[in-house]
């Protein structure tokens, strides 16, 4: 089994969440929340504050913890055929964007990055991650763990 420490960065304005648009080597584009992976000796608080800077260009600071989700996605359902199964441990904060511009990631991954409406979010190619951070945003469980988030449609892991 692969395995995974992120940090995600949850911005919500008004009814308008920061999503930012992944292109995988072969040119496909899904959605997802800015954030990544947590490099050793890296405190993930750290991590996503680097990782919205590294992606969309903003400076953001970290208004609260959201959640921790942990996935397993099986081997037949990843993206990578013949990869081993995969966990994703993720830990999703509340950030809130103080300076910057957006801007495309230099050399990366990240092709864009949009404050897009939450209801037009449902009808996007996105990936999980978006959905559980909007499900944590919205209902703030009070021990921070996050129930199954549905994976369906449009939803890509």
């Amino acid at each position: 089994m692969s395995f995974r420490l992120a940090a995600y960065a949850v911005c919500i304005d008004e009814e308008r969440v920061l999503i930012a648009r992944h292109v995988s080597p072969s040119g496909e584009s899904t959605w997802t929340l800015p954030g990544g992976r947590v490099e050793h000796g890296e405190d993930p608080f750290d991590a996503v504050i680097r990782e919205v800077a590294e992606e969309t260009g903003c400076d953001a600071v970290v208004e609260r913890l959201l959640g921790v989700d942990s996935r397993v996605i099986p081997a037949a359902e990843r993206a990578v055929p013949g990869g081993p199964e995969h966990q994703n441990i993720g830990v999703f904060y509340q950030v809130r964007i103080v300076g910057g511009r957006l801007r495309p990631e230099p050399n990366g991954a990240i092709a864009e990055s949009l404050w897009t409406p939450i209801p037009r979010v449902a009808g996007l190619r996105r990936s999980s991650l978006v959905d559980i951070g909007l499900a944590l945003a919205r209902t703030r469980p009070e021990t921070g763990h996050v129930g199954p988030v549905p994976v369906g449609g449009l939803i890509q892991h």
